[in-house]
């Protein structure tokens, strides 16, 4: 009756981020493909041997991604855009498709990068794949076949993970008008059944297949084909259905009539699902339990985990598998590395390879090994004791939040008595350019903030560092004549960390990195106690900026919302008073600035959309704290005081009232992938405030013309007042090169005084 132990995915940029250096490197053309490749294979077979040596039943396999595990499957089923498809599928195929190709790597016209969008709540995204009506499926890319020989040949028990066909319909979307995507599901499910095929020819006993979307509020179509998809598929291979972030009870009924060998559920994010699958399992099927949160930092308490399963182990016997509740991909690599962190919250936490340990090790006293019950009970006791822990709990910060009334969180004056105020104040064009706050974060800022934070640069000297990139900013941005300007951000090393690191109740990390696109990483915060603000953390940096101009300077704030959403939170309080912890210490700053002369401030919140619960029934008790909590951090600025808000990759039809209801007199957003797609549903809602559709693509190296950004606008100005119009970029510039960025704010400037010179003359 032994446990079988597994988790659902292992992180693939390495402990250091080696896999993003090479990634660069090969990008920039620095290093051979050989060489990158040597990186990747060094990475998976030290991930397999992890999970080895923590005594997990099985090594997943097929985890790791060069890019994104979705665009992975794109390759795999030979589903490539046409716009790329020249020739056989390679590496340089996967990087043009997440990427884009310039014209200058391809001496051609060039070529767009698919669409990015978020991996369902949470920060990672993923490339979506594009379905048109003639499109063929066929096995098209070896690496997950070479990776499964690979892990046998180095002694592993292998089991594959592969995104499931209907999910991977689902997540795509339609590039041509008039057809539904769910009608190509035959043709897929053909691919899978050869994939499937191959696996088992290598051996392959089990096979992790994971359809999330189980775990949503399925329209009945996309539910009713799985019976189809299953069917089709089913035999060669054991299959594990895999789902996680919440619950399939929706969905439960149709999935226990499909033709699987097991199920994964999260009972981390819906624990109260346990019982219910249990009771319900067909006599032959594993239930694979996900409590070791795979989405968050926080040790274990494997006694809790301990008492919820050990009836459903006495009921099922080895038909009870151990598990973490999701891929590890969403969690830091190894706390080890964290030789810095304070003795008493370092006991806190569990990184990818601590809770790989914590998977076997739990497994191994359901088995009622006494060693490892033990062990449980010792390893539980650092979280247990930080409940009564005094210092996470600040009543000056609970008595704050308690006290929010209503008029918390609105403005003194509505949107459009405020527009009168802030044209007089600010003065500013029709159609005004601005960028979305960060400038490039250049090998010398990166250099002198490691020398600072090593000790081997003074204060002063970083400070006057600093000033200088900020002045050098300011210089470059007069020079290409936008209309609003910003600080550049040479201060901070990412927008949310940046704050974790100035207000009281957060733990940052050093080797805390967990990748959200391509090699693109974040190092989330750690919310530890309650949150407050002790001394303004941007006043000192903006109003040194609007002092070297007479342009109008933009402050530059990271939302509650996204603060909380990008950041790991307690999980001992709800996200709602996280959120609001946030708002006050925010709306802090926000009077702070504007008391100092800063007219224009942005509270960036990226992340509302992210946040949103998969289940539809449970989005607007969501949304109505998230609001709130956005308009508490907004609600102390004047009626002059112009307060703009950016949100990108997100799709905003199902949430426009709420993005409404932020009430910010600007919004900025990204269009550019789309082609003004996201715009529909400002349209349609008839947005009452300014809006900002993002004209560059600040995610690929594609430099976008004049001609190009102009079309934007106009596509644009069908759908939004002329008047209520502005200009930017798409995202922040910090990832691009001055030279790139230069260039293409060159074209938007110049595309947006074209546009307005043409508005003119119709008027």
């Amino acid at each position: 009756m032994t446990t079988t132990t597994h988790i659902l995915g292992y992180p693939r940029i390495g402990e250091h981020r080696e896999l993003k250096f090479a990634l660069e490197q090969y990008w920039r053309g620095e290093i051979e493909q050989s060489e990158l490749q040597h990186v990747g294979a060094q990475l998976r077979h030290k991930n397999w041997q992890t999970q080895s040596d923590a005594g997990l039943s099985f090594s997943t396999v097929g985890d790791f991604a060069w890019y994104d595990h979705v665009l992975t499957t794109t390759l795999l089923l030979g589903h490539v855009p046409k716009r790329h498809s020249a020739g056989f599928p390679d590496l340089d195929t996967l990087f043009r498709v997440g990427r884009g190709q310039s014209q200058a790597d391809c001496g051609c016209s060039g070529s767009a990068a698919s669409d990015m969008t978020k991996w369902f709540n949470t920060n990672y995204h993923y490339i979506v794949p594009e379905f048109s009506q003639d499109d063929s499926f066929e096995v098209s890319w070896p690496q997950l076949f070479e990776e499964v020989n690979e892990a046998v040949k180095a002694g592993h028990k292998v089991k594959p993970v592969l995104l499931g066909p209907v999910s991977y319909l689902y997540l795509g979307k339609e590039v041509e008008q008039g057809f539904d995507r769910l009608t190509l599901l035959p043709r897929l499910l053909t691919a899978y059944q050869a994939i499937l095929a191959k696996l088992a020819k290598q051996g392959v006993e089990w096979v992790q297949i994971d359809e999330p979307i189980l775990s949503l509020q399925l329209e009945d179509q996309w539910l009713d084909s799985f019976k189809l998809a299953y069917q089709v598929i089913q035999g060669d291979v054991k299959l594990l259905l895999t789902t996680y972030f919440d619950s399939v009870d929706d969905s439960l009924d149709k999935i226990l009539s499909l033709p699987v060998n097991g199920l994964h559920i999260d009972l981390v994010s819906s624990p109260n699902q346990l019982e219910h699958v249990a009771a319900r399992l067909p006599d032959t099927w594993v239930l694979s339990a996900g409590v070791i949160n795979g989405r968050n930092v926080w040790r274990a308490d494997l006694n809790k985990q301990l008492a919820a399963l050990q009836p459903v182990k006495q009921r099922l016997g080895d038909r009870l598998w151990v598990a973490s509740s999701c891929s590890l991909l969403h969690s830091p690599v190894n706390l080890e590395l964290e030789k810095t962190l304070p003795s008493d919250t370092r006991s806190w936490f569990a990184f990818a390879k601590q809770k790989a340990q914590e998977v076997a090790l739990l497994g191994k006293a359901l088995d009622g090994d006494k060693e490892a019950l033990d062990a449980c009970h010792a390893y539980s006791q650092p979280i247990l004791e930080r409940k009564t822990n005094q210092k996470v709990n600040k009543p000056q910060v609970q008595l704050r939040v308690n006290s929010i009334t209503k008029t918390f969180a609105e403005r003194c004056a509505p949107y459009a008595e405020r527009a009168s105020y802030q044209a007089d104040v600010l003065g500013l064009p029709l159609l005004p350019t601005t960028t979305i706050g960060s400038f490039p974060q250049t090998d010398e800022i990166r250099t002198q903030r490691s020398a600072f934070r090593a000790g081997q640069l003074s204060e002063a000297d970083y400070t006057q560092a600093l000033k200088g990139h900020i002045a050098d900013a300011v210089k470059r941005q007069e020079a290409l004549d936008l209309d609003v300007l910003v600080h550049g951000e040479a201060e901070r090393n990412d927008m949310v960390e940046y704050f974790a690191e100035n207000l009281a109740g957060f733990q940052t990390t050093k080797f805390g990195w967990v990748q959200s696109y391509g090699s693109r990483c974040v190092k989330p915060a750690i919310v530890v106690a309650d949150i407050e603000r002790e001394k303004p953390i941007t006043v000192e940096w903006s109003t040194y900026a609007q002092s070297l101009t007479s342009k109008q300077m933009k402050g530059m704030l990271t939302g509650p919302v996204t603060i909380l959403c990008w950041t790991f939170p307690r999980e001992d309080i709800s996200r709602k008073e996280i959120a609001q912890q946030l708002a006050f210490a925010l709306r802090d700053e926000v009077s702070d600035l504007q008391d100092a002369g800063i007219n224009i401030i942005q509270i960036d919140e990226p992340a509302i959309r992210e946040g949103l619960p998969l289940k539809k029934r449970d989005h607007q008790t969501y949304l109505d704290w998230a609001v709130e909590s956005f308009k508490i951090s907004a609600a102390s600025a004047k009626p002059e005081t112009q307060i703009h808000t950016h949100m990108c990759y997100s799709e905003f039809n199902e949430i426009i009232d709420s993005v409404a209801a932020l009430d910010a007199d600007v919004i900025t957003i990204e269009t550019s992938r789309s082609n003004m797609e996201l715009l529909k549903a400002f349209e349609e809602f008839n947005y009452p405030n300014e809006i900002g559709p993002g004209v560059y693509d600040i995610h690929s190296p594609n430099i976008p013309t004049e001609e190009w950004i102009q079309g934007l606008l106009r596509k644009a100005a069908e759908r939004v007042p002329t008047e209520r119009l502005w200009a930017n970029p798409d995202c922040g510039l910090k990832t691009r090169s001055w030279e790139e960025t230069e260039a293409a704010l060159t074209n938007l400037v110049s595309a947006a005084k074209s546009i307005r010179k043409e508005w003119a003359e119709k008027a």
